[in-house]
């Protein structure tokens, strides 16, 4: 029974070795974790078509919950961009009649998000995320963060700009409404990036967010920029937050599938893989990715009760929580702690806030999402999957957000699929005075091939989708040689698995060379292939089809007309029966 617990609630593995010079470092790294959430929770908010204490809301409870069951003991849970983000595509889409019901729905959201998310972990579905390939997830999070960055412009402009998650309409609005810019919400913003900049460049230990929040708050009151024009965050309620069940209709929840579905995936993505590079740091953390889903669907689920929208571990929160020392999940309750003791007491303080001071806050933070490093890798090194990254971005930018990921995982999936079926396949020979046998194409002057021998390497599992390109190009190459083949050695290391269409198939074809005179040499086949070629009857005396330990011993067997070393033995271990 305590092996259950421990198993759903790591706390109480960790927790009998927790020291007292661990809880000063997590005092510290929770305290300055808390602080950036501060201004952060309240700028993703605004991200995701909240008012900003709706960010504060997820900053609470469900960094808690992870605390108590998360594997990762420095993953810092809460509100992040990437998320904030497709929680306004999504609801945006939907024609939703006031900001109550937005606002109940986004918390409805968190449910159903985590609900999938911990559906998905009891289930060890947790490997579901690695169909999220680095292209994909590449194009995806740099489109991502320009809609992020341009969704901005009506708090930086200071004017109502309709909302958009395609770029083209966000540009056309800006043509049309962007000579009304209130010229002192822009000058606000310049500043605000400017301050960010330098603090970031020059004080990297300061929290530059939470000063420029502090400066602009109390610059802001003592000139009254609200008179001038300048939108601000006005009354922020005060207290925790209240409990409260999430509901929706049922055609409402029908329609937020796709967008559930899509978040678990991208939540849990962003956290496990900002977890393990945490991991490989701290070598005390040993994640578990199906207990993470747990964790982490939970911990939205616990949120959706007390008014958080979806949430999931921050890449800029976690790696300043390690960098401060962080050495367990109580760093987070220190977080909480904060945030909580904000909303008790300090609300009131944020009256005055700029919008353009949050809107210059997401600039900054979003700006390292984009990532130009890796699509001039993939030019350089893999043109098809660079070509994918593209597709993408393009998707996510000019279609939407939800399509940008789903099209994208979709022809990755497809690309996988005809690489499958067209694997590589190479001409073998063997290296001069060596055993080793390579591609004659990339060895052209080591190589020595062997007259009336073709020795064939196919790289790939061998199933229905790419049977017919196995019979075509080993055939083809037969009929290629300047003299008769009569001798074809398959090098099958490579071949892991045969399904049964391609194995019928291969049997046929088979039984096609040998009526044409070839002997057909099978080597590095793995144990449950031999066993099904013999089941088969494929190898003995009554046919020309052999199998060998190694290509070596099977061109001493051609050369030398000798047995092979598998069948000898075959034969050893039937004449002791």
């Amino acid at each position: 029974m305590m092996n259950l617990i421990k198993q759903f609630f790591p706390v109480f593995e960790w927790a009998k070795d927790y020291s007292s010079s661990a809880f000063k470092n997590d005092a510290f790294a929770g305290l300055t974790v808390g602080i950036m959430l501060i201004p952060q929770g309240m700028a993703y908010a605004m991200i995701a078509g909240l008012p900003p204490v709706y960010g504060l809301y997820a900053a609470l409870f469900p960094q808690v919950v992870y605390a108590l069951m998360g594997t990762s003991r420095q993953l810092a849970v809460g509100p992040v961009a990437m998320d904030s983000l497709l929680v306004a595509a999504g609801l945006g889409a939907l024609s939703l009649s006031s900001t109550s019901e937005y606002i109940a729905l986004a918390t409805f959201l968190a449910l159903f998000m985590g609900g999938i998310q911990l559906l998905l972990g009891s289930l060890k579905l947790g490997f579901l995320v690695n169909f999220l390939s680095k292209p994909v997830i590449s194009g995806f999070t740099s489109a991502a963060a320009i809609i992020i960055a341009l969704s901005q412009l009506n708090h930086i402009l200071g004017i109502d700009l309709p909302r958009s998650n395609k770029l083209h309409e966000l540009f056309s609005f800006l043509l049309e409404l962007g000579p009304q810019a209130h010229l002192l919400s822009v000058l606000i913003s310049v500043l605000g990036v400017s301050f960010l900049l330098l603090v970031k460049r020059f004080f990297p230990q300061l929290p530059g967010a939470l000063i420029l929040v502090l400066l602009g708050t109390f610059i802001a009151a003592q000139n009254n920029w609200e008179a001038l024009g300048v939108k601000v965050v006005k009354e922020i309620p005060e207290g925790l937050p209240a409990f409260q069940l999430p509901s929706a209709s049922l055609s409402q929840a029908y329609d937020l599938i796709p967008l559930a579905l899509t978040l678990a995936l991208i939540a849990f993505m962003e956290a496990i893989s900002v977890a393990k590079a945490i991991e490989e740091k701290e070598k005390t953390n040993h994640l578990n990715a199906n207990q993470e889903l747990i964790a982490l669907g939970t911990a939205n689920i616990i949120g959706s009760l007390f008014q958080s929208y979806p949430t999931t571990g921050g890449f800029s929160r976690t790696a300043v929580n390690h960098d401060t020392g962080a050495k367990s999940g109580v760093a987070a309750l220190f977080s909480a702690a904060v945030v909580g003791l904000t909303l008790l007491f300090f609300t009131t303080f944020f009256y005055h806030l700029p919008t353009a001071i949050l809107g210059a806050i997401i600039l900054v933070a979003v700006g390292k999402l984009i990532d130009l490093s890796y699509p001039k890798q993939l030019w350089k090194n893999n043109r098809n999957e660079f070509y994918i990254l593209v597709f993408t971005f393009c998707i996510t930018l000019f279609v939407g957000i939800k399509e940008g990921i789903m099209l994208g995982v979709f022809v990755a999936l497809l690309y996988m699929i005809y690489q499958n079926t067209q694997p590589h396949i190479a001409v073998l020979g063997r290296i001069k005075d060596t055993h080793y046998f390579k591609n004659i194409d990339r060895f052209t002057k080591d190589v020595v091939t062997y007259p009336q021998v073709l020795i064939l390497r196919f790289d790939g599992q061998l199933f229905f989708g790419n049977q017919r390109y196995f019979i075509q190009e080993f055939s083809a190459l037969i009929e290629a040689q300047e003299q008769p083949i009569k001798h074809l050695v398959i090098a099958a290391a490579p071949i892991s698995y045969i399904d049964a269409t391609a194995f019928e198939m291969l049997s046929s074809w088979m039984e096609e060379l040998n009526v044409q005179g070839i002997t057909i040499h099978w080597t590095g086949l793995n144990g449950p292939l031999r066993d099904r070629f013999h089941k088969k009857g494929v190898f003995g005396t009554s046919n020309k089809t052999s199998i060998y330990s190694s290509l070596d011993a099977a061109l001493n067997a051609i050369q030398g007309s000798a047995p092979s070393e598998i069948e000898k033995t075959i034969a050893s271990q039937r004449n002791k029966i």
